[in-house]
């Protein structure tokens, strides 16, 4: 089976790039920016070389995952673009929950734009700034799912959608998602705005109202996880009772965020 686009991101004129192997579908997007590609353009590929998520920490492309980048013009800045990642979290679970319905019971979405399933990472998304020669604001969203297998050896528990008993390949998850996206970007660059995704985006969020811990180089900030903010940032409470807004960090729910490490 190939990838394909699903019929709304066609209608909604976007455009698909396949590859059977590439250095990095974002990095891949990222080129095609700086030449001068207007975006709403899909990158797709069986297998990756060199994928990357925050920090520029290294992802393992397993075959048979899923690894799809999004080249995005922004058409407002009226919110943070960092926000699309919250649009594009929303999204994914959309896509898992029309494909893969008994498993996006256990699905859950971790600050800022992780995807959990049962506790463990199931999938990243990365969004990077695009510096165009056309000034345009753009974005390249960076979506990595473990679809059939989980990578090892990784300093937080990860899983893969198989697990959870999930009979779906990449390339079916990957047409739900462009459908899905439609949905979700629209709402975000329309009427409703960024606060009906962080409405939906709360409804969905790992760890609301438990003890948390944020990890921001060498500080580390403990206390409980509050909300976002409309602008996205994460709201912690801390135990003296200020809250906190925090852009970004590294989270820990659980025994993590209540013990030293």
């Amino acid at each position: 089976m190939a990838f394909a686009l699903g019929s709304k991101a066609v209608a909604a004129g976007y455009r698909l790039a396949t590859f059977d192997v590439v250095g990095s579908t974002s990095t891949w997007a990222m080129e095609q920016a700086k030449a001068g590609d207007p975006g709403r353009l899909w990158v797709v590929a069986y297998e990756q070389s060199h994928g990357h998520g925050r920090r520029g920490r290294p992802w393992q492309a397993l075959r048979c995952n899923l690894f799809a980048s999004l080249l995005m013009p922004v058409s407002h800045q009226r919110v943070p673009t960092a926000t699309l990642g919250f649009a594009a979290g929303l999204a994914l679970e959309s896509a898992i929950g029309n494909v893969a319905p008994a498993a996006v019971q256990d699905v859950a979405l971790k600050w800022p734009n992780d995807v959990l399933l049962n506790g463990a990472k199931v999938a990243g998304i990365l969004l990077e700034a695009v510096s165009a020669p056309d000034a345009a604001a753009k974005v390249v969203i960076g979506i990595g799912v473990n679809v059939r297998h989980a990578p090892e050896g990784l300093a937080f528990p990860a899983t893969a959608l198989a697990a959870a008993g999930a009979d779906v390949t990449a390339e079916t998850l990957f047409e739900a998602l462009t459908n899905a996206w439609v949905e979700q970007q629209a709402l975000w660059d329309g009427n409703g705005g960024f606060a009906a995704i962080r409405n939906r985006w709360l409804d969905r969020a790992a760890g609301l109202g438990a003890p948390i811990a944020v990890r921001m180089g060498e500080q580390e900030f403990r206390g409980t996880f509050e909300t976002i903010d409309a602008e996205g940032r994460l709201v912690v409470r801390e135990p003296g009772g200020a809250a906190r807004s925090i852009s970004a960090g590294d989270v820990y729910f659980g025994n993590a965020a209540t013990a030293g490490r």
